[in-house]
């Protein structure tokens, strides 16, 4: 989709130094060379040297009438998205990122087509369809170049349902339609893991914890008022980083303070969290936080060794004793790269079963929803390779011993914080007794376990 009214600011704002979006076939053809997509074969110095290492998704796009910048764009499941965002300032010298808001307002609604699009992936007909609808949807969600809701899921493929004008003047642009029934209010926190562990003197461990407040509010009236609470336990680490959806009416200013990037001290502030908010009529992440957690749910230690043509290898796994002991599941992937299909294996495993992969290069140890009593669990193998095809998994990171083990989890009805919504402390400012549904959890992402045998790729150390 084009805009002519953003493409006339953009020659106000550049003047001589202008260039203008070519055709759709040219500029996606100029995409694809520059994505590394064609001619990836081919040394390109512009594209290709080391000494530019692109660290974001955004591009300069060379063509015929010169560099587009910035062309924001990333792959998805063999899909690729891509916008051009307006820079409302000169281009030369290039701006920063940061100072470019377009950026992630494109970002946002690019993740919002995704988001809408990805689900029929797999089936080629409902994807086609859904892709036929995008016009429409665009209209609602982008209607003058600049986008005004970045959710596309929940808007309406046809027209019959927008409302042109709100019937009541208090009624805020994010209520885009009315609810009638009983009221109910659904929340949802999930929080994720992220993990480095090495199991080296030198090199520190690191973990992160980022959580958010899913909320879904079915509640008749134009700005019905409602109330959250966000509550930790006594010796909960505080959230950090808070940032609050825009249907959030006021906050606590000593919330939004707590910075990750400063060590804490006891005037952090501890909580509880409470957000009034007048709600969107779908599905909405009411805030984001993270958190410093004392340490990361599941120990680890990873050792490989090459003993000539075996490899020999050992995880040793260790629930900590404050987790909740009862998973949806949790399982440790072993990738073998730059080697053979696996032709032999020889294993011994504590607890849970090991599988092989059906291209034989990824050993998946499923654990299961309940560590032993012990809290630990190990497994010991020998492994020996055939000789590798190209369907096989190559990796320029992982080569020779530096290798790695993915842990895969999720407990329901936990927070690594201790983070919960008190049912009793929701607040609805409508008649009729509400039904009030709180849920968590808490799930990993990007946890691994790098072999300490090997030197792993680390951000820094001691």
């Amino acid at each position: 989709r084009r805009y002519p009214t953003v493409e006339l600011r953009a020659e106000t704002f550049n003047g001589p130094t202008h260039v203008p979006v070519p055709s759709d076939s040219a500029f996606l053809k100029a995409l694809l060379f520059e994505l590394r997509l064609v001619d990836d074969h081919v040394f390109v110095e512009h594209r290709d040297t080391c000494t530019r290492i692109n660290h974001s998704s955004v591009y300069s796009v060379s063509t015929d009438a010169g560099h587009l910048w910035p062309v924001l764009a990333f792959q998805k499941s063999g899909l690729i998205y891509a916008c051009l965002p307006l820079v409302e300032e000169p281009l030369e010298p290039r701006p920063p990122l940061l100072t470019v808001c377009g950026l992630s307002q494109g970002l946002a609604l690019l993740l919002g087509i995704m988001d809408y699009i990805s689900p029929s992936r797999k089936n080629e007909a409902e994807m086609n369809s859904k892709i036929g609808q995008l016009r429409t949807l665009l209209i609602q969600a982008c209607p003058l170049g600049t986008p005004l809701n970045t959710n596309i899921r929940s808007l309406n493929s046809s027209f019959e349902d927008i409302q042109e004008m709100p019937v009541d003047k208090d009624q805020p642009a994010w209520r885009s339609s009315t609810y009638k029934g009983k009221p109910q209010v659904n929340v949802c926190i999930t929080e994720k893991v992220k993990c480095m562990q090495y199991d080296q003197r030198d090199v520190v461990d690191t973990w992160q914890v980022y959580g958010a407040v899913n909320c879904k509010c079915d509640i008749e009236g134009s700005a019905p008022k409602v109330t959250l609470t966000l509550n930790l336990p006594t010796n909960g680490p505080p959230l950090q980083d808070i940032v609050v959806h825009h249907c959030v009416t006021s906050v606590d200013p000593a919330m939004l303070m707590s910075c990750s990037a400063e060590p804490l001290d006891d005037s952090v502030y501890s909580g509880p969290y409470k957000f009034p908010f007048i709600p969107p009529s779908d599905s909405f992440n009411l805030c984001y936080y993270t958190s410093q957690v004392p340490v990361p749910p599941i120990l680890g230690c990873y050792q490989l060794v090459e003993e000539g043509s075996q490899i020999k290898i050992t995880v040793n796994l260790k629930l900590h004793e404050s987790i909740k002991n009862s998973f949806e599941y949790c399982e440790a992937r072993i990738p073998f790269f730059n080697r053979g299909p696996i032709a032999q294996l020889e294993y011994k495993v504590s607890y849970g079963q090991l599988d092989l992969s059906q291209e034989k290069s990824l050993l998946v140890w499923v654990i299961g929803q309940k560590f032993p009593k012990s809290l630990e669990v190990s497994l010991t193998g020998t492994v020996s390779f055939g000789t590798a095809g190209k369907e096989h998994p190559t990796d320029y990171v992982c080569t020779g011993n530096t290798a790695y083990v993915k842990l895969y989890f999720r407990i329901p009805d936990f927070t690594l914080t201790g983070c919960y919504v008190d049912q009793h402390s929701v607040q609805l400012f409508v008649p009729g007794k509400p039904k009030i549904t709180a849920s968590r959890e808490l799930i990993s992402s990007d946890y691994y376990l790098w072999n300490s045998k090997a030197p792993a790729p680390v951000a820094y150390k001691t």
